[in-house]
């Protein structure tokens, strides 16, 4: 299409699976929205159907694009052809109300917001249209983590039905390729400093069977945000069950009592040791996933954590740990084989040796992924 002359342009992208139910009336509703502001625009819709969706959406006029498997490809595949200043994005079926965009656009064209986004949560939800666990846990819980972490003051992240300008989705760094593009479209405009609204819509019960997995798609959101936050997720835990273990092993190594307490508090705290010396290793292998993909700018710390000469010292200190950890126990060996192989009463020597070589060896091990991980990008 042609876009009028000094008028703004609007491109609809709609993600759709088996929806011939539904995608004639969403684009319906698309359309008569540009006849209400008088404007040209485009209508994509990025399919993945066995249906006839594609076949109705090319004769209603829409862009079809596809097959594109999985959410946030289908988004991301679409918003790289949208030309309009301003994009509206929305399911394909119907359970949003496309004759409600007007909440959206006014803000956007008003220039009083950059990323509109609707809430059902303050709107209305109908009769089945949401499942419960889904309405007033799973959404909830996952909205306010982000709200915790990200610093966003919204009630309903996961809502599909959005609206941004064109220089927002330039702004915004999309990458992930399920349905946590949600998550990380909100993320992005929070990070990029973009004037978000939030406007009240209406929730409808779809026609065709949902194509959620609460729980599959619950965890790809935690574990998105766990990627852009490892800290509060990895790194404190970690370290205060790494903290808690070394404490309850000094302590004992200057305390007196009982041979059974002293085993099974050893064991205890060998055991928080290496848990939280594994956590604390995954939130480095996340930080520099996040790193190398442009998720968090690279600052001075950062720079120093990647670099070659820092993952040289940690192969350093690892394996002076894990050699210690070898050296006690051929200690505890020599002890026992001299004893003629009898009973071994060096069992808290052989629990220390045996959480040195773990910690060392997990010290060393992060070193070479993470600079697998580097090869390619320069740090300096």
């Amino acid at each position: 299409m042609l876009y009028k002359l000094n008028m703004p342009s609007l491109s609809f992208v709609m993600p759709s699976m088996n929806e011939e139910e539904t995608i004639q009336i969403c684009i319906e509703k698309a359309q008569y929205i540009l006849k209400k502001y008088n404007i040209d625009g485009e209508i994509i819709v990025a399919d993945n159907s066995s249906d006839r969706t594609a076949e109705i959406a090319v004769a209603m006029g829409a862009n079809v694009i596809g097959p594109i498997r999985g959410y946030g490809n289908a988004y991301i595949k679409g918003l790289a052809l949208a030309k309009g200043d301003y994009i509206a994005i929305s399911d394909a079926d119907n359970t949003y109300d496309l004759l409600e965009l007007d909440n959206f656009l006014d803000p956007l064209m008003a220039g009083d917001a950059d990323f509109v986004i609707g809430t059902r949560i303050k709107g209305d939800i109908k009769k089945e249209a949401m499942p419960w666990l889904h309405q007033y846990i799973g959404n909830p819980l996952l909205t306010e983590m982000l709200n915790l972490l990200f610093e966003t003051k919204i009630s309903d992240a996961h809502c599909g039905m959005r609206a941004f300008t064109k220089e927002a989705l330039e702004k915004m760094n999309l990458k992930t390729h399920g349905m946590e593009l949600a998550s990380e479209m909100v993320i992005e405009a929070a990070k990029c400093g973009l004037r978000i609204k939030e406007v009240p819509i209406t929730y409808y019960s779809r026609r065709a069977p949902s194509k959620l997995n609460s729980f599959k798609d619950g965890w790809r959101h935690v574990r998105f945000m766990m990627l852009y936050r490892p800290v509060p997720f990895l790194y404190l835990p970690g370290a205060f069950v790494f903290i808690l273990g070394f404490l309850i092993i000094f302590s004992l190594l200057f305390t007196e009592s009982a041979a059974y307490n002293r085993s099974h508090s050893f064991i205890l705290g060998s055991m928080l040791l290496i848990i939280g010396g594994q956590t604390l290793a995954t939130g480095g292998y996340m930080k520099t996933y996040g790193l190398i993909h442009g998720m968090y700018q690279v600052d001075k710390k950062s720079k120093k954590l990647l670099s070659y000469h820092s993952l040289e010292k940690e192969l350093f200190v690892g394996s002076i740990i894990l050699g210690l950890g070898l050296i006690l126990g051929l200690k505890v060996a020599y002890t026992w084989i001299i004893s003629g192989f009898g009973s071994l009463k060096e069992v808290e020597s052989a629990v220390i040796s045996m959480v040195l070589a773990a910690i060392g060896l997990q010290l060393i091990f992060s070193a070479i992924f993470i600079s697998v991980m580097l090869l390619e990008v320069d740090t300096d």
